[in-house]
């Protein structure tokens, strides 16, 4: 197997496609839609939680997730594999299931922080002395105290109060407990914003475990604050306890938290993590069961002989070996009897699926794996799956090829995940447009049919035409002025309702807008009343236009009666001549009279210029509010370009460190021969 030669330009280009991938959006209900939400979700789950983090850290230990059905013995096989308790087991599930990671002491710091499962908060039960059942609290915390008198320690007690400040933290003074086993029994400590969180996690958890080591005790307790905390918790030499918290809350506001325990029996480089139920009836336990597995260097299925041929774990095997997930299955419970027909079935059952190749361990039905699985299974049970552990977790050779093969076959994988991707963010986009185009149509045949009706004027009718007879009469400007605008603002508002009907109609017919309305756009329902307001305006602009050329007039005498007409009366006929059209064609003759025909003619122009802005103005307006809607969905329009332009990058950068290896392995195989010919020279 190729070694992934991991230089910063792959990370790097991995980093955009991942920042690619968490900015696309499929929010409208088009088929295959939700299945692109939940490929988007998985993949962002794999490259955060495994593929760059594994990049990043090659030389960090091998996790092995421990997945299957409720009921498989998967926590059984976890205790009986690091050889104590370490994760509740049992049938009856409690409502929610907190995962347990195992590793040894030295291999702490690789999963204290956020390096994998970044959304999980870290609950940390270090190693004890004297462990075994009495040391295990059924909240799942570990005594933190050298003497009898010890306190539990849990992760989710760990500091929280309202407003970041400090709880008093316990230690352990039982009979034979020394000064220093009384920890830090006051010690208090507040961190408080997102920017110290990850930073703060690291030295309380360094803290924590180099002074409980040291016999030195540590006890602290930091609030879950405005947005986020840490918190330790314990004391004495035998151990302490620390609990991250974000958002204000931590593990006791429901956060999804990782319960972390060290124990030294378990070699250095492997990590056990129990994960919850595949198949559990919370859809967030199974949710995060996926998200752990995608998580894995390898993905050890456990099933059981009743269950080995159920849906869900085949799909899994299926979605593993599209990935060229490193893979081990365990049947277990296996009554004697029937052990070898069971085995043989399990095994044709996988060669039919292409995974005749994974390795699989057999483990019979034990007294100790019965009643819901409260013993450990003996060594013997569990020795050929551990020594194959340990094997890949401490030779190198079979530790690396391990992690690199899950590693590249999700790299791999992208080549068909992300066109699929792309495919679902182009239809996206194709329907956005699709339904703002009906939007847009509807407006431009609104805009046509006000010009058109504008040029016909219609608006000059009912009072407005009445009042523009009896304006010959003496009758008075405003009055007009006021008709005209009335009629214009009924004109537009008939315009627009018009549009929302007929775009309305459009969307009904489409699929893709089930989940959107145009009634969600803010304030839809008072179109007449915005379009009111723009109307005034644009009589107010008018009236300022026929004062100053009206002005203009007096100071040159230009008309007949230039010298003692008012603007009122100017910006009345101006306005009877742009909306009456051809019932209005006095207005324009009358205006010329007053102002001369030069000095009209510019007037009407400019009027005429007004006008259309602000009938453009109304009628944007309303549609962009129509729009509204599909805006705050969030249809990136190049997210599809983006998707393939990353994949293409990442391609060709992965290439170029294909081309490098086998030149590096004949660099390195060179090398060795001149050492060797040096040798033999020497001696």
């Amino acid at each position: 197997m190729a070694t992934l030669d991991v230089r910063p330009r792959l990370i790097d280009a991995l980093s955009v496609l991942r920042d690619r991938v968490d900015a696309a959006r499929f929010p409208l209900p088009l088929r295959g839609a939700a299945r692109a939400r939940r490929n988007r979700a998985e993949l962002l789950a794999q490259l955060d939680d495994y593929v760059i983090p594994r990049l990043r850290s090659p030389q960090a230990p091998l996790l092995a997730v421990i997945g299957g059905s409720t009921g498989a013995g998967k926590s059984t096989l976890v205790n009986s594999l690091v050889g104590r308790r370490v994760s509740e087991a049992g049938v009856l599930r409690p409502t929610t299931r907190t995962p347990v990671l195992v590793c040894h002491p030295d291999d702490l710091h690789w999963f204290a922080g956020p390096r994998v499962l970044p959304q999980l908060a870290r609950v940390w039960v270090p190693e004890q002395d004297g462990g075994g059942e009495d040391a295990y609290a059924a909240g799942g915390g570990r005594a933190a105290g050298g003497g009898p008198g010890a306190r539990m320690a849990h992760g989710s007690c760990a500091g929280h109060t309202p407003h970041g400040g400090h709880r008093e933290a316990h230690a352990g003074h039982g009979p034979g407990a020394g000064p220093e086993d009384h920890g830090g029994a006051h010690g208090a400590v507040g961190v408080r914003g997102v920017g110290a969180e990850r930073k703060a996690s690291e030295l309380f958890v360094e803290e924590a475990a180099a002074e409980a080591a040291e016999g030195l005790g540590y006890g602290a307790a930091v609030g879950g604050g405005a947005a986020g905390g840490y918190g330790a918790y314990g004391g004495g030499g035998g151990g302490s306890g620390v609990g991250l918290g974000r958002d204000g809350g931590g593990a006791e506001a429901g956060m999804l938290t990782v319960r972390i325990e060290t124990d030294p029996a378990l070699p250095s480089g492997l990590a056990l993590l129990d994960a919850p139920d595949i198949d559990s009836l919370v859809a967030r336990n199974r949710e995060l069961a996926a998200e752990l597995i995608c998580a894995a260097d390898v993905w050890v299925l456990v099933t059981t002989a009743a269950r080995y041929a159920d849906a869900v774990p085949w799909h899994l095997l299926r979605t593993a070996k599209e990935y060229d997930v490193t893979l081990v299955t365990v049947l277990d419970r296996v009554p004697h009897q029937i052990a070898t027909d069971i085995s043989g079935r399990y095994a044709e059952l996988l060669q039919r699926a292409g995974l005749g190749h994974v390795p699989r361990f057999t483990i019979p039905e034990l007294p100790e794996s019965a009643g819901g699985g409260s013993g450990l299974l003996p060594a013997t049970a569990v020795a050929a799956l551990r020594g194959w552990l340990e094997r890949h977790a401490q030779d190198p050779v079979a530790r690396a090829a391990a992690a690199e093969r899950t590693a590249a076959g999700v790299i791999a994988s992208l080549r068909s995940r992300m066109p699929a991707l792309a495919g679902a963010a182009a239809a996206q986009h194709a329907a956005a447009l699709r339904l703002a185009g009906r939007v847009e149509e509807a407006y431009e045949r609104a805009a046509e049919r006000v010009r058109q009706e504008v040029a016909a004027g219609e608006v000059l009718s009912g009072d407005a035409r009445a009042h523009w007879r009896d304006h010959g009469l003496d009758g008075r400007s405003d009055e007009l002025l006021d008709a005209l605008t009335d009629g214009l603002t009924s004109l537009l508002t008939c315009a627009v309702d018009e549009a929302d009907e007929r775009a309305a109609e459009a969307w009904r017919r489409d699929p893709a807008a089930a989940e959107v309305s145009l009634t969600a756009a803010e304030g839809a329902s008072g179109a007449g009343g915005r379009l009111g307001v723009i109307v005034r305006r644009w009589r107010r602009c008018l009236e300022e236009l026929a004062e100053e050329e009206t002005r203009e007039a007096r100071g040159g005498q230009a008309g007949e009666r230039a010298g003692s007409v008012e603007p009122e009366e100017s910006a009345a006929l101006l306005a009877t001549a742009l909306l009456g059209g051809r019932r209005a064609r006095t207005a324009g003759e009358n205006l010329a009279d007053l102002l001369g025909a030069q000095t009209a003619l510019r007037l009407c122009e400019r009027g005429g210029r007004l006008l259309a802005t602000y009938l453009e103005r109304a009628l944007d307006g309303e549609r962009e509010r129509r729009l509204a809607p599909l805006d705050q969905l969030t249809v990136p329009l190049d997210q599809q370009p983006e998707l393939i332009a990353a994949l293409s990058v990442l391609q060709r950068e992965k290439q170029r460190e294909t081309e490098k290896e086998p030149r590096q392995e004949q660099r390195q195989t060179d090398e060795r021969a001149r050492a060797m010919q040096k040798q033999e020279v020497s001696g």
